[in-house]
This record gives structure tokens, C-alpha cells and sequence, in this order.
């Protein structure tokens, strides 16, 4: 596996027709470099609850990730409405997606407690009427290793 590998994706609001795809292009790196399953599941959940919340709420955004010998670190960064109450936006089931978007099967209020539960260790950082950043990372090795 390399020591560093990094990439970028540019993520446009409300392009359902390509929901995923960033999510889904992280997911094959980390095949190609041989992360453990487990940990793709757990990186790819993660990255595409991010980016959705980000083609959903934003008018564009950006997935960034980061692998070394050690952890998955993803950086979402969008221009959106911001996120006035972050720990009400961590509890499960709250949503403020509009009804056309819980048409859609999106907006369940899951996004931001899923990628929680799949990573080591989660940080949101918004400011109303700028935007929001979400960064993830999941370990790949225990300290002890």
C-alpha cells in the first residue's frame, strides 16, 4: 500500500443523476490499494451519507480524502446553508430535507449519525449561510500495532 495517496472530487447540488459517484470512485481506490472490507464499508458509508448531504442541502461541495499506513481521512467541504444546531443534527431521525427529497428516499435524518457510528472520529464545523465542513477518519491500525 502506498504511504500517501490523495484525491478530490467536486460534488454539484441537487445532480442526483450523479449521487454516489464520488462515494463509489473513493470505494474503488480503496479496493485497489487493498484496505480490508470491513474498512471499505465503513470509509464508503460514511463518504456517501457526506455526499449527499452535500448534493441535498449545498449548491456544491468537495469530497478529499487522504490514506496513509495508519487511517482514512475524508474532508467534505460544501457551500450551503450551514448547520444552525450540530448536536440536534447528530441525533438520528432529525431532518429538515424537504418532502421532495423524502420522495426520493433521502432525508431520514440519518446522514450525520451514520457517519458518526462508522468512523473513529467525527468533526462538523458549519457556519450558517457559508457552509459546512464534515471530516471523518477511520484507523486502519490499531495504536497498539
Amino acid at each position: 500500500m502506498p504511504e500517501i495517496e490523495e484525491g478530490i472530487f467536486f460534488l454539484t447540488g441537487k445532480d442526483f443523476t450523479n449521487a454516489g459517484a464520488a462515494s463509489s470512485s473513493l470505494k474503488a481506490v480503496l479496493e485497489r490499494i487493498g484496505i480490508p472490507k470491513d474498512i471499505i464499508r465503513r470509509t464508503a458509508i460514511a463518504a456517501f451519507e457526506a455526499e449527499m448531504n452535500t448534493i441535498i442541502y449545498a449548491v456544491a461541495g468537495m469530497l478529499k480524502y487522504r490514506i496513509t499506513d495508519s487511517e482514512i481521512v475524508v474532508t467534505i467541504q460544501d457551500m450551503g446553508p450551514g448547520i444552525p444546531d450540530i448536536d440536534l443534527a447528530l441525533t438520528e431521525g432529525y431532518s429538515t430535507a424537504p418532502d421532495y427529497i423524502r420522495a426520493m428516499g433521502f432525508g431520514s435524518g440519518m446522514g450525520l449519525p451514520n457517519i458518526k457510528k462508522n468512523s473513529d472520529r467525527l468533526t462538523v464545523n458549519s457556519i450558517v449561510g457559508e457552509g459546512t465542513t464534515v471530516e471523518f477518519m477511520i484507523k486502519l491500525k490499531d495504536e497498539a500495532q
